[in-house]
């Protein structure tokens, strides 16, 4: 496939006029007239239908989300081939082409089913998008941060329990959330900081607890602002102990509903474009129509992008990634720094960044365009193939 005329995304050089050619499922070279240098590769193409011509249209990367639960009424922890066929498919739909789905604090055996079912699953998946890895979000969080997680299942850190769940995923654990203030975190986070992405959240850390928790070797912080204290003059907290450690990755939820635009500008301003990760967060309700569902065994009440608890705690949210990128813009974040905290920092952040999130020579060839006018979705591509 060649796609022509585009304005491609680019790490170092924001959006650049080029044209791409998607070879045996990855991008084979990026160029500024491929008809020209290619004349008779490109008329072969041209004959067999193999040529988009983007308009001058917005090429980006296909998006990476590290942090959801579900959509179209599933969700990833009901440890089904089912529900891991329809949420792939509404992924792909909307142009997140990678996906590293969130667990919930269950019972160590239905834990231990969701890896299974989810190696089992990316080993023989073929359509929808990839699923690129686990984000165990709990068991092992701060009770008095819970949030929208259930209490009954919440334990100490254990090293032991977290290697019979990466067996069972097979490797494909790639970030943990942790409260570093519990007992045996430090531990935890000391023994295993090499071997899984470590990220801190629903947590009542102070400055300090967070500061040595990333200098033992956590690099990501879930959720920021939610399910942890605030980040003040005195008392700056997790968000102001990810702030000094200068590789610590903090993801934030752009739904509309989680987070101020005012306190979204202000922490992309933080923590620089390099570092910021933009997450969906999304449950079951995603893509559906308003009503009661359920996250985690919890029940949630869903109106429009709201999703909340009997008690009123937001639980998780009702918005895709590719939704929260343009409402992230439009509050204000410029459109390449939304690009990249949507497709490349959440790559790197699970350490996929080598097959996905840029387009570059020897990636998946996954990408997404965007109409110039209004970043509406014209077509999305997964491996060369329009989908």
């Amino acid at each position: 496939m060649i796609i022509q005329n585009a304005l491609v995304f680019t790490l170092n050089q924001g959006f650049v006029l080029k044209d791409v050619w998607i070879k045996d499922g990855r991008f084979a070279e990026l160029s500024d007239d491929f008809a020209r240098i290619h004349s008779e590769l490109f008329e072969a193409e041209k004959k067999s239908g193999g040529v988009i011509d983007a308009g001058g249209n917005y090429l980006i990367p296909g998006l990476v989300d590290v942090h959801f639960h579900g959509c179209a009424g599933y969700d990833f922890s009901d440890g089904t081939k089912e529900a891991l066929d329809t949420i792939c498919a509404y992924e792909l739909q909307h142009g997140i082409t990678s996906i590293c789905p969130a667990s919930m604090t269950l019972a160590k055996d239905t834990l231990l089913g969701i890896c299974e079912n989810a190696y089992e699953y990316a080993k023989t998946h073929e359509e929808g998008a990839r699923l690129c890895g686990i984000h165990l979000e709990g068991p092992f969080i701060s009770m008095e941060k819970k949030g929208a997680q259930n209490p009954a299942f919440i334990q100490k850190p254990d090293v032991q329990t977290f290697h019979e769940l990466q067996e069972a995923a097979h490797g494909l654990v790639r970030l943990i959330t942790i409260a570093p203030e519990v007992e045996g975190a430090e531990n935890f986070i000391r023994e295993l900081a090499n071997e899984v992405h470590i990220s801190v959240g629903h947590t009542t850390s102070d400055y300090d607890t967070a500061s040595r928790a990333f200098a033992l070797g956590a690099d990501h912080v879930t959720h920021t602002y939610n399910a942890m204290p605030g980040f003040t003059h005195r008392a700056p907290g997790v968000i102001g102990a990810a702030f000094d450690a200068e590789y610590a990755m903090p993801e934030l939820i752009c739904d509309g509903i989680h987070i101020n635009p005012s306190v979204v500008r202000a922490t992309f301003r933080l923590f620089g474009e390099e570092r910021m990760i933009l997450i969906s967060d999304s449950m079951m309700a995603t893509g559906m129509e308003d009503g009661n569902y359920s996250l985690g065994g919890l029940p949630v009440t869903v109106k429009g992008n709201l999703a909340t608890l009997s008690d009123g705690t937001i639980a998780g949210s009702a918005t895709n990634l590719m939704d929260c990128m343009r409402t992230a813009v439009k509050m204000g974040i410029p459109f390449e720094t939304a690009v990249r905290a949507a497709t490349y920092n959440p790559a790197k952040s699970i350490g996929v960044d080598d097959v996905c999130g840029s387009i570059e020579v020897g990636k998946y060839g996954d990408c997404v365009l965007l109409s110039k006018e209004d970043l509406s979705t014209q077509k999305v591509i997964l491996g060369g193939q329009v989908v």
